[in-house]
């Protein structure tokens, strides 16, 4: 059997494990469960890859990431070993497929999404596969206390049951010592070990300021950064708007979120990673598992939701080692959204029982019935016919089903979204041409209105069908030639949506929550947010040092590099100034201040040394005359 470190010299060609790779991969091959907490660009993939490769069976990554899945299957098979995806978009027969493909024995690392694993397919199949070793990516989500919770995560532990000889290894490069343990405990692990990293990045120079203005200031720093860089901006229509400004300073950029189809948004991805596009402004969906060493600069234009994300997006700049930046351009207004979102966030129990009340009406259940059907789930048409808005109901089903009260599949955290991509003019000229385009057109405006000009909208294709008397079917294929067409921006929900009640049918004003649990939550979310805040508005301590210290390190040193930092050294220097200017003058002592002649080469002053070596009672000022103190 290969050592762990010939696998690496022969697929990889390095000569040499990055630090805890190693005693990673060790435990790995030892049959532990394995925490693996490694900052962004530290090597987390090659520590599964490698006892992947040595380990007898198939490899299963569990990860929410696409780009991540398409990267590193492209990598595995660019090194000869055979690997594959299954994601969201996919036909049946082409994971059928796939699938087969991994039962055979032929292939190694299967990368599939956390939602697909209790698919009746992948179920079967994984049945009949030898699995080895499965694979927890992201693993922070799974913890109900991480920044980024999803309770699809919490299919993990029973997908395990049809996998009973694979050890696990969960990997994360954000996790407070609280989420640890909740990894830890939701993942079941037994025989175990955790490996921790510091969370120090050497290289990273991290800058955060206020500007009324963030696109000129922005378009100046890139202007002076050389490289490849990220832009992240907090919501699609942003991104668009903020790549437009630079487009028109003269940069080379494109935009990126997770409204655009599969297709263009592999395009622009692999346009960036292949340098063609220098700048790619995004929204958080960009960037994660994509293996871009060379990227010199990251910038954010908003205050992200907590220090973890905030870290694993600055993770991205200078995985290469090399120096790199990292900008937080921000104003009064991110402060205060951050905050209204923690609100929406927790919506009052009269609100959860609103929704949960409608959803109950919608569906025809009785109460105390158990239902056993998985129904389908119109977002656009149950807010519309219950008179609910769509951004509080969004957060309100979440928290049910947080709460366990009701599930819902993946289709619907990724809806049907459209945007015109022409101008209103330019859509008004199209439509006199073309009599059955102006109908369909002027319909979708009709419903949605003329946001559509500037934001990519969660649109019902049935709703829409309804209006026009069209099946959906129909109403796909003309916004699919629209997109044709160059006219608009189509992105098709994968699947329908559904919605599954967890247990039976409850009194909507006696829905079991864990309130306790809930109030220990969103005051945690709260400290967090706070973090976030203090963090960025205040420069009273080393940037890289408060995200140690955010992380469970203990003592970390100043970067040297970051702002604070920084400001620091000048005072320093400052005072090393002073001192050897008034050290100069003391052999004079005493003298009036009107007889001192103090040249000033430097832009220290002679007020700035009089009131350092008073204060320090070196010397004592009286009515003009200074002397030194006895």
């Amino acid at each position: 059997m290969a050592t762990p470190l010939e696998i690496l010299k022969k697929y990889w060609n390095y000569s040499k494990f990055r630090a805890l790779q190693l005693q990673i991969i060790d435990s790995v091959l030892e049959g532990n469960d394995t925490l693996a907490l490694l900052p962004t660009g530290g090597g987390k993939s090659v520590c599964f890859q490698v006892p992947g490769i040595i380990i007898d069976g198939v490899t299963i990554v569990i990860t929410p990431l696409i780009a991540l899945m398409k990267d590193q299957v492209s990598q595995l098979k660019d090194r000869g070993i055979l690997a594959a995806a299954i994601y969201s978009g996919m036909h049946k027969s082409d994971i059928d497929r796939t699938l087969d493909n991994f039962v055979l024995g032929d292939y190694k690392f299967l990368y599939v999404s956390p939602e697909r694993l209790l698919t009746e397919l992948m179920i079967e199949r994984t049945k009949r596969m030898k699995v080895g070793l499965l694979v927890v990516d992201e693993a922070h989500c799974i913890s109900k206390w991480g920044h980024d919770f999803r309770p699809s995560y919490l299919k993990i532990n029973k997908f395990r049951s049809y996998c009973k000889k694979a050890s696990m290894i969960a990997l994360t490069a954000t996790a407070t010592d609280y989420t640890q343990k909740d990894i830890l405990e939701q993942l079941h692990f037994k025989k175990s070990k955790t490996f921790k990293k510091s969370f120090k990045r050497d290289n990273l120079a991290i800058k955060s300021f206020q500007s009324v203005s963030k696109n000129p200031a922005l378009a100046e720093l890139l202007h002076k950064t050389d490289g490849s860089c990220i832009v992240y901006a907090k919501t699609r229509k942003e991104t668009q708007e903020i790549s437009q400004f630079l487009n028109k300073s003269g940069i080379s950029v494109d935009y990126y979120h997770a409204g655009l189809t599969n297709e263009l948004r592999f395009k622009k991805q692999d346009a960036w990673i292949q340098n063609k596009t220098r700048v790619m402004v995004s929204t958080n969906a960009f960037g994660m598992g994509i293996d871009k060493a060379d990227v010199r600069a990251v910038y954010h234009t908003h205050v992200p939701e907590s220090m973890e994300a905030y870290y694993q997006e600055i993770g991205r700049a200078g995985r290469d080692g090399k120096p790199s930046a990292v900008y937080l351009i921000y104003n009064q207004l991110d402060i205060e959204r951050l905050k209204t979102n923690l609100e929406q966030a927790y919506p009052s129990y009269e609100a959860l029982a609103k929704v949960y009340q409608s959803l109950c009406n919608s569906y025809k259940l009785a109460m105390g019935s158990v239902p056993e059907e998985v129904f389908e789930f119109d977002a656009y048409h149950f807010n519309s016919t219950f008179g609910l808005k769509s951004i509080p109901t969004f957060y309100a089903m979440k928290m049910l089903e947080n709460q366990e009260i009701i599930e819902l599949n993946d289709a619907y955290q990724s809806p049907s979204r459209f945007q015109f991509t022409v101008t209103n003019e330019e859509l008004f000229d199209l439509q006199s041409q073309n009599e059955a385009l102006e109908n369909f057109t002027k319909t979708l405006l009709r419903i949605y209105g003329g946001e559509l000009f500037t934001n990519s909208l969660m649109i019902s294709e049935s709703e829409i069908g309804k209006v026009l008397k069209l099946s959906r079917l129909q109403v796909e294929k003309l916004l699919r030639r629209l997109e044709q067409r160059n006219i608009g921006s189509y992105f098709q929900q994968s699947g329908k949506p559904t919605i599954n009640f967890l247990g039976s049918r409850y009194d909507a004003d006696k829905l079991p929550f864990d309130r306790p649990g809930i109030r220990l939550k969103k005051k945690r979310d709260e400290e967090a947010v706070n973090a976030m805040i203090n963090y960025v508005s205040t420069v009273k301590r080393c940037r890289m040092a408060q995200l140690q210290d955010y992380f469970g390190e203990e003592n970390p040193d100043d970067c040297g590099l970051c702002d604070y930092c920084l400001h620091k050294a000048k005072q320093v220097l400052k005072v090393k100034e002073i001192i050897n200017l008034g050290q100069k003058l003391e052999h004079s002592l005493p003298l009036m201040i009107s007889e001192i002649y103090f040249q000033e080469t430097t832009s220290t002053s002679l007020e700035e040394v009089i009131h350092y070596f008073v204060d320090t009672k070196k010397w004592i000022l009286k009515e003009g005359l200074i002397e030194l103190a006895k």
